[in-house]
């Protein structure tokens, strides 16, 4: 199988992190997301990464979906079977992607020449970041296991060490910090680091 990623994506780090788990071998195919890769495109219409392509050919893009398939084909190890394990291992991934997801925009927007960007949506992406690293900090002690959802916190947390160091978030969230200290030595997250 064949998963096109870019190094610096926390959601292509969360699909790594889940095969690394899972003990599957993928060919890593590094694209960049931010220019028109036709063999990127090719899979993923949409064109971001992650996309896996099957060696029959089916392509899955989206990390949340690449890390089901994995886990049905391969696990079942990442997605908890008892029901309310089950959807709070899914709220705590649909958590941890949202911060992604105001993450990756807020660098985006910040690459931008300055009198381009909008200090408005900059403001918006932080709020909703630090609404999440709050709630987390209340919650760490649900952060036990490691599943699908701790692993889509852990890549979020360390995407915002990566691009955001400034803003120094675990002063503020000192259990969550060391949560992450913790989870980060995982063999998993050592092999997938941010460059």
């Amino acid at each position: 199988m064949k998963l096109l990623y870019a190094v610096p994506s926390p959601y292509s780090r969360k699909v790594r992190v889940v095969a690394h788990e899972l003990g599957v071998p993928l060919e890593l195919v590094p694209v960049n997301a931010m220019s028109d890769d036709r063999a990127l495109g090719a899979i993923n219409p949409l064109n971001r990464v992650p996309a896996l392509l099957t060696n029959d050919g089916t392509a899955f893009f989206d990390s949340p979906l690449i890390s089901e398939y994995l886990d049905v084909t391969y696990g079942p190890k990442l997605f908890p079977l008892e029901s309310s394990a089950r959807w709070r291992a899914l709220s705590q991934q649909a958590l941890g992607d949202g911060i992604m997801d105001a993450a990756v925009p807020r660098r985006h927007e910040t690459l931008r020449p300055a009198e381009q960007q909008s200090p408005e949506r900059i403001r918006l992406y932080r709020r909703s970041i630090d609404q999440a690293l709050a709630r987390l900090e209340d919650e760490v002690a649900e952060l036990s296991r490691f599943h699908v959802g701790t692993i889509s916190i852990a890549c979020a947390l360390s995407y915002l060490d990566f691009r955001f160091s400034v803003d120094a978030w675990r002063d503020r969230h000192p259990a969550l910090g060391r949560w992450l200290e913790g989870v980060s030595q995982r063999p998993s997250m050592q092999a997938t680091l941010f460059e």
